[in-house]
C-alpha cells in the first residue's frame, strides 16, 4: 500500500501497541499524530522512530476522556485536511481481582469507562469531517481502529469494570459501523495477553513473568504475542487492505478462546 498522503491518529501512542502501531503506520509520505496523556518522554521517541521511517509527526498531548482534549488531538490534524485513519488504542484499567467487590468503586468505573469507552466515541465524533474528507480524497472509506479485549468477550482481565467497559466498546463498534456508513469503516482488535509494560504496571515485574509463563503454556500456539504482532492486525484494519470490512469485532489471541 501506498503511504503517500496517509494521515492517521493514534491515541495512547507513548508506548506498547500504540506505538508499535505508530510506528508501523509510519511510512514516507505518512502524517502521524502521535498523543500521549502522561508520557512525554516515550511519546517523543515514538514520534522520531516514526520521523526516521519517513513520516511527517505531530505530537499531541490529551486526555480521552476529555472532550476538549479530544478535539485538540483532532486540531492538531487539521492542516492536512484529511485523516485516513483513527486508531483509538488509549486505555485504563484498575487490577482487582473480580471476586473483591468492595475494592471497586463508583469512581474506578467512571474512570474506566471515561476513557475505555466514552474516549474512542469522542474522538470518532471530533475527527468525522477529517475521516469523511479523507474518504472523499481517497475514494474509499476512511478507517477508524477501536482497541478492546478479549475481556470484554470472556468477562475476564484486570478487573470487572475494565471487561465491562470493554464489552460496551465492542457494541459500540456496531453500532458506529452502521452509523458511519459507507464514508467510514469502523472495526474493533481484541487482543489476548500482549507482552508489553502494561502488565507490569500492574503486577510488578515478578507478577507479570508469572502471567506470561502461564499464557505461554495454556495458549495452543504457545506464544507470547507482542505489541508488533498485535499491530500487524491493526494497521490492516487502519488500512485499504481491509476496505471491505465494517463492524467486525475481531480477537488475536493466540488461541486462548479455544481452550476449555
Amino acid at each position: 500500500m501506498s503511504s503517500e498522503g496517509y494521515c492517521a491518529i493514534v491515541t495512547g501512542s507513548a508506548s506498547g501497541l500504540g506505538a508499535a502501531t505508530a510506528a508501523m503506520l509510519a511510512k514516507p509520505g505518512a502524517r502521524i499524530v502521535v498523543n500521549y496523556s502522561n508520557s512525554r518522554k516515550e511519546a517523543e521517541a515514538t514520534a522520531e522512530l516514526c520521523r526516521k521511517q519517513g513520516a511527517e509527526v505531530v505530537v499531541v498531548q490529551g486526555d480521552v476522556s476529555r472532550d476538549e482534549d479530544c478535539r485538540r488531538i483532532v486540531a492538531a490534524a487539521a492542516p492536512w485536511g484529511r485523516l485516513d485513519a483513527l486508531v483509538n488504542n488509549a486505555g485504563t484499567t484498575k487490577h482487582v481481582a473480580h471476586d473483591k467487590l468492595d475494592e471497586l468503586s463508583a469512581e474506578d468505573f467512571q474512570r474506566i469507562y471515561a476513557v475505555n469507552t466514552i474516549g474512542p466515541f469522542q474522538m470518532l465524533r471530533a475527527a468525522r469531517s477529517l475521516l469523511e474528507a479523507g474518504a472523499k480524497a481517497a475514494g474509499k472509506p476512511a478507517a477508524v481502529v477501536n482497541v478492546s479485549s478479549v475481556a470484554g468477550i470472556s468477562g475476564t482481565g484486570s478487573s470487572i469494570a475494565y471487561a465491562a467497559s470493554k464489552g460496551a466498546l465492542n457494541t459500540m463498534t456496531l453500532s458506529l459501523a452502521r452509523a458511519m456508513a459507507p464514508a467510514i469503516r469502523v472495526n474493533t482488535v481484541c487482543p489476548g495477553y500482549i507482552d508489553t509494560p502494561w502488565f507490569t504496571k500492574g503486577r510488578g515485574e515478578a507478577g507479570a513473568k508469572l502471567v506470561r509463563d502461564s499464557v505461554v503454556a495454556k495458549v495452543p500456539l504457545k506464544v507470547a504475542s507482542t505489541a508488533e504482532d498485535i499491530a500487524q492486525l491493526v494497521c490492516f484494519l487502519a488500512t485499504p487492505l481491509s476496505g471491505n470490512m465494517t463492524g467486525e469485532v475481531v480477537r488475536m489471541d493466540a488461541g486462548m478462546h479455544l481452550i476449555q
